[in-house]
């Protein structure tokens, strides 16, 4: 009957330690729910768009700062920028409209794009001096509005200057450049004037995002790092066990991965295999 324990007891603790570890890291938060999606901010704020029509923030050591409880006002949200952590953007593509917010996650604008007659917009971002950048596809055009929704820079049209007309999902502006990433042709890099710099040869990359000089994402079951600096790739197998995620996302050093029961966090140590 003792040994009966010990084998009991010492099952139920192999199965917390691979509960809490993986090579190379160890779980160190979970946060429990029903989450679509989360992303992370430059200061490691973590955003959770529940299943019940709520966007989270969380501090980053995961204490809850504030919730915003209209999420789906205009529908099923598309995108959520928060790369700048007092300055939220929410984008509803099929309702053409956009939600800015503060830190606070409290509402400071609403802006209805179908009248100011931009009716095709494939991306959205925010842009470095407060407003927002957007990719029309009608005019196939780069151009930026302000807070009331007003035009206030454009490209030409890139049909002049590419042989395919670019279709991009993401927007991102990071270091004195705005990337472009169309997932069947790659990331376009320009300049704030709108000059056409380089291109990077990324595509079918998921859950792409753009820190600094660093281009993340994942891809064919991999962890996926690209140095726009460097123009190193690195690439890590996610490990079996993660697969089943929703997402997962790598930080510095950290390792985040929203599952079913909700958002668990790693921190990876040095010999961590990604």
């Amino acid at each position: 009957m003792k040994n009966a324990l010990y084998i009991l007891l010492f099952c139920l603790f192999s199965i917390y330690c691979f509960a809490q570890q993986f090579p190379g890291g160890q779980k160190i938060k979970t946060i429990p729910g029903n989450y679509v999606s989360f992303s992370i901010d430059n200061l490691d704020n973590i955003y959770l768009v529940s299943t019940s029509n709520q966007l989270k923030k969380l501090s980053a050591v995961g204490d809850e700062v504030s919730v915003f409880n209209e999420i789906k006002k205009f529908g099923e949200v598309t995108w959520v920028d928060v790369s700048n952590p007092v300055r939220l953007l929410l984008y509803y593509k099929g309702f053409s409209s956009i939600v800015l917010l503060d830190g606070m996650l409290n509402q400071r604008a609403a802006i209805d794009l179908r009248r100011k007659n931009l009716f095709n917009v494939s991306a959205i971002s925010l842009s470095y001096d407060n407003k927002i950048w957007l990719y029309d596809e009608m005019d196939n055009k780069l151009k930026k509005i302000d807070e009331e929704g007003n035009v206030i820079f454009a490209t030409a049209d890139f049909r002049q200057l590419f042989d395919k007309a670019l279709s991009p999902i993401r927007i991102f502006d990071q270091s004195q450049y705005v990337y472009l990433y169309d997932s069947l042709q790659g990331i376009y890099v320009f300049d704030y004037y709108g000059t056409y710099k380089s291109k990077i040869d990324i595509v079918r990359w998921q859950h792409v995002s753009v820190s600094d000089k660093i281009i993340y994402g994942t891809y064919d079951g991999k962890l996926c790092q690209y140095n726009t600096a460097t123009l190193k790739l690195s690439e890590w197998p996610i490990p079996e066990a993660f697969r089943g995620y929703k997402q997962i996302f790598k930080k510095n050093n950290k390792l985040y991965a929203l599952g079913n029961d909700g958002l668990e966090i790693y921190l990876l140590n040095e010999t961590a295999s990604f």
